[in-house]
């Protein structure tokens, strides 16, 4: 494991190198960028409508593509927009409005309740409480931070590598009602939407990220040290990789990177980072000479259910639209996720000679990890195949590789979501179809965006690890952990 840490130490030098020649490259054009973004946040819109100015799709990767391949027509249309700006409301499409607000709250069903149901079902007795406070208080706290600074510098335009501060604190979005009309910002992003809506949306996003996190250090990490290193990755961590993959002026976007609703932004970035906490941690007191089985598989699969439901607006919503690739994107989701179950329980069931009601729901979330960058791009056999494959290579990833590097990943947030998403970004590239997402894949660039997602936040994560345990501590004690964090933190059990 040191030589693990280690390893991701000196790939993060690596890319800090690169990364510091790009910025000195790119030092001269974002100053002037950000001056014309300051003055355009609240200005009108474009002479065109904005409506078509541009994509309609989650994915900077679409945006700077659309952009570039209207190039030849920049002399009959004018540019789409590059940074929030302000129309009159019938401009915004009421259809796309209520979809996004629909899937809006579809994606935060995901976190509250789904994933606190779905990992308070697995730790044992002692321990629920404390789990389902965890993706409650990462709730509240992300919703702040999102409002104050992390929208604006993931979503606004800056550098390569990180947005502005044209939105801190929302300034600059507003609706206004007047009497002979009424207007609102859009995002650049979402030009059909409210960016009050489209900034929602992406908070749900930013919010269960950093939970699922916490299966990944289940049972052992002081609730305080939580909140710390949550608050501090959301803004260092997922902010930066937002930004770089789907806000057009980002790194990845520019390459090329195709994910179409979050397998490098959340579920990789999440499942390293899960990866460095249960190496920085260390195993759980007992682990692999006490039982620690599930306590409750009932709420697990309950949980899990909800988060299949849910992750309906996290892909078919990524979208932007109340449109054909909504449903498309939707299709794949429903197909990719019920295969991979069912390749997790026939894999369980060879090898186990049982399938497993906690087998089959990771298997579904394997799938719902795997199709989510893929869903807008690919086709009925990529689902097919992506879903199949996420769910074999996740059970060997929870189950083999976890007994063989001997990792104690409570939970399985890296088993699942750091593997699954992997496997999926990169059989992106090669399951894309152009004739539905617009693009081509390539493996080698999606390998580009699995690889700076893996280093970057890996490489940070472990920093701050370091850095909150010197200062406050990150583990409780061990009589602390033998009695339960229910008791000993929150002062509450379930009887």
């Amino acid at each position: 494991m040191r030589k693990l840490l280690m390893s991701l130490l000196m790939a993060g030098s690596l890319l800090a190198g690169g990364i510091g020649a790009a910025l000195a490259d790119d030092a001269s054009a974002p100053a002037a960028a950000s001056a014309a973004v300051a003055s355009d946040t609240t200005a009108s819109a474009p002479a065109a409508d904005a409506s078509a100015a541009a994509p309609a799709s989650a994915p900077a990767a679409d945006a700077s593509a659309a952009a570039a391949a209207s190039a030849p027509a920049a002399d009959a249309a004018p540019a789409a927009p590059t940074a929030p700006f302000s129309v009159d409301s019938s401009k915004i499409n009421s259809g796309d409005t209520a979809w996004m607000l629909t899937s809006t709250a579809l994606v935060l069903f995901m976190t509250i309740p789904g994933l606190a149901l779905f990992y308070g079902g697995m730790v044992r007795k002692k321990n629920v409480l404390s789990t389902l406070m965890q993706s409650f208080a990462i709730t509240c706290v992300v919703t702040i931070i999102w409002t104050v600074v992390g929208y604006s510098l993931a979503f606004t335009p800056g550098g390569s590598f990180l947005g502005g501060f044209s939105r801190v604190f929302l300034s600059g979005m507003n609706y206004i009602k007047g009497d002979k009309a009424t207007t609102l910002t859009v995002s650049h992003l979402a030009t059909t939407i409210p960016e009050s809506v489209y900034f929602v949306y992406q908070m749900t996003f930013a919010i269960i990220t950093p939970a699922l996190i916490t299966g990944a250090f289940a049972d052992r990490m002081k609730f305080s040290s939580m909140l710390v290193f949550m608050s501090l990755w959301s803004i260092i961590v997922y902010s930066p990789i937002a930004h770089m993959v789907w806000e057009p002026t980002g790194w990845l976007a520019t390459a090329g990177i195709l994910d179409f609703a979050g397998g490098t932004v959340v579920h990789i970035n999440a499942g390293i980072a899960g990866l460095v906490c249960c190496l920085v941690l260390g195993k759980r007191v007992g682990y692999g000479k006490e039982v620690m089985a599930p306590h409750n598989l009932t709420l697990t699969l309950i949980g899990g259910a909800m988060l299949w439901v849910g992750w309906f607006g996290f892909n078919a919503g990524s979208s932007l639209a109340a449109d054909g690739r909504a449903g498309f994107a939707m299709l794949t989701t429903q197909i990719a996720t019920a295969i991979a179950a069912l390749g997790w329980m026939f894999a369980e069931w060879i090898t186990k000679g049982k399938p497993s009601v906690l087998g089959i729901v990771s298997g579904a979330v394997a799938g719902l990890v795997a199709i989510t960058p893929a869903a807008g791009f690919v086709g009925v056999g990529g689902a097919l195949a992506i879903g199949l494959i996420a769910g074999v290579v996740c059970f060997w990833s929870a189950t083999w590789l976890k007994h063989k590097l001997g990792y104690d990943d409570s939970l399985d947030a890296f088993g699942v979501h750091c593997i699954g998403g992997i496997v999926g970004a990169l059989l992106t590239g090669v399951f894309a179809v152009k004739d539905i997402g617009g693009f081509d894949g390539s493996i080698v660039l999606q390998a580009k965006g699995v690889l700076t997602t893996l280093v970057y936040s890996g490489v940070v994560s472990y920093i701050l690890l370091k850095i909150i345990d010197m200062v406050m501590g990150l583990r409780v004690t061990e009589e602390q952990e033998r009695e339960g964090l229910d008791i000993t933190l929150h002062g509450e059990h379930v009887e």
